[in-house]
């Protein structure tokens, strides 16, 4: 049995692709790479935040939360009790009730290709009805440029009303040198040594993307058109500190009475170049050398 740091982890694999997820704690996944390839995602087993509900470890990898931000809430322990259940090619990963929300995390691959499909749901186990959002959080390892697709075209017939907006959490400065403020891509160059940013916007494009050591990820998300999301409107976000970087996807915001549950889904593809149809040629160009 494979273990991160003490911890024991169950593993997913094909030809192309390994994963490890936790099998007594989470839902976590804490290793993502290619076959035979460095850990994609940041290790960090002692990295925690002490609440009034105990200590919550955030561990690196990928994880579930519910938006928006609280304090104890979001930071809900989840070091034990974790239920693993077998499913068609994967894996399903159980949190029972913890202050009244139950995740579960479904990972499946794709026998043949570097993806994964990853379901995200919460239940509310409480006796009250609960406002939330899924919220899907990967950590990745600084040294690498992030990158945010933008809308771009009108948003009406005439070209009248605004088409995109940023969400700026108090913390983040315009004038970082990490970012690269464009009209059709934001890039966060993810280096060390600085003080934590963080965006947010509306992501019409249903995707967000790291570049790192000459591997591509992307994680694609269902676009819930006309839906309400936390933080002003955001289904897409990010955050970078001297430790990681994150980049986050959001379901929109639902009220679940006792027993309801909510899903939000992401796709994980892994590429081996930028020149890939998502990309323009420009991007590629701005990208490389901090990807190298």
């Amino acid at each position: 049995m494979s273990d991160f740091f003490g911890l024991p982890t169950g593993i997913l694999e094909n030809d192309q692709i390994h994963l490890e997820y936790l099998l007594t704690a989470g839902p976590r996944i804490i290793r993502f790479s290619t076959q035979g390839g460095p850990n994609l995602l940041v290790e960090l087993p002692d990295f925690y935040i002490d609440t009034t509900l105990g200590s919550f470890y955030f561990r690196g990898g990928h994880r579930l939360w519910c938006s928006p931000e609280l304090l104890p809430d979001t930071y809900c322990p989840d070091n034990e009790d974790l239920v693993v259940e077998n499913m068609e090619a994967g894996i399903r990963l159980v949190q029972p009730n913890r202050n009244g929300i139950s995740k579960i995390m479904e990972i499946q691959l794709c026998p043949d290709q570097a993806t994964v499909r990853l379901s995200h749901h919460l239940f509310n186990r409480g006796s009250k009805p609960v406002k939330l959002a899924p919220w899907a959080i990967t950590m990745l390892p600084l040294g690498g440029t992030a990158i945010l697709p933008q809308p771009i075209g009108n948003a009406d017939p005439e070209g009248l009303l605004n088409n995109r907006f940023l969400a700026l959490w108090p913390y983040t400065r315009l004038r970082d040198e990490r970012l690269i403020l464009r009209d059709d891509y934001i890039l966060i160059q993810a280096k060390p040594g600085l003080p934590p940013l963080k965006i947010g916007y509306y992501n019409p494009h249903g995707w967000l993307a790291y570049w790192r050591d000459g591997c591509l990820f992307r994680k694609c998300f269902d676009v819930r058109l006309g839906a309400i999301f936390s933080d002003s409107g955001c289904n897409a976000e990010t955050y970078c500190n001297n430790h990681f970087v994150e980049l986050e996807s959001l379901g929109p915001l639902t009220t679940l009475k006792p027993g309801e549950g909510v899903n939000h889904t992401e796709t994980w593809e892994l590429y081996d170049t930028l020149k890939v149809p998502f990309l323009p040629d420009e991007i590629r160009k701005t990208i490389t050398p901090a990807g190298k």
